[in-house]
C-alpha cells in the first residue's frame, strides 16, 4: 500500500511529538502543556489517517481540515513551549518547521478540494436543460 507524502510526514512527525513529551516529562517535569501538545501533534496524523478512508469527498475534506486545526494548534504549543523556556530554540525551530509543512500541504490540499467542489457546483448549477428554462 502506497503511503502519501502527507502520510508519511505526519506519522513521522507523531513520532516526533511522542518523543517530545517523553523528554519534556523525564527531563523538564512539565505534564500539563507537554500533554496539550501530544493530544494536537498526534491528532495531525490519525485525521490524516482517517481521511484517507473517508466515504464521500466532503468526510474528507473534512477530515483533513480537522488535520489543519490540529496542526496549527501544535504550532501553538509549540510557540508557547519555545516562549516559556521549555523548549530550546534549536528544537523549537526544528518542530515548528516540520508543523510549518504540514500546515501548507494541509491548505494546499484543502484549498484545491474546496475549488474542486465549487467548480462541481456551478457545473451541476449550469446544465445544457436550464438553458432552456
Amino acid at each position: 500500500m502506497n503511503k502519501s507524502i502527507l502520510q508519511e510526514k505526519s506519522f513521522a512527525f507523531a513520532i516526533r511529538i511522542v518523543n517530545m513529551y517523553r523528554y519534556m516529562c523525564d527531563e523538564k517535569k512539565e505534564f500539563v502543556l507537554s500533554k496539550q501538545i501530544l493530544r494536537s501533534g498526534t491528532s495531525i496524523g490519525a485525521n490524516v489517517r482517517e481521511a484517507k478512508r473517508g466515504q464521500t469527498n466532503p468526510d474528507f475534506y473534512s477530515k483533513l481540515t480537522i488535520a489543519l486545526k490540529e496542526a496549527d494548534e501544535t504550532a501553538y504549543w509549540l510557540e508557547l513551549l519555545n516562549q516559556t523556556g521549555y523548549l530550546d530554540n534549536d528544537m523549537y525551530e526544528s518542530m515548528h518547521k516540520d508543523c510549518e509543512e504540514l500546515i501548507k500541504i494541509l491548505v494546499s490540499i484543502t484549498k484545491t478540494l474546496k475549488n474542486k467542489e465549487s467548480t462541481k457546483k456551478d457545473s451541476e448549477i449550469r446544465t445544457p436543460n436550464s438553458e432552456l428554462s
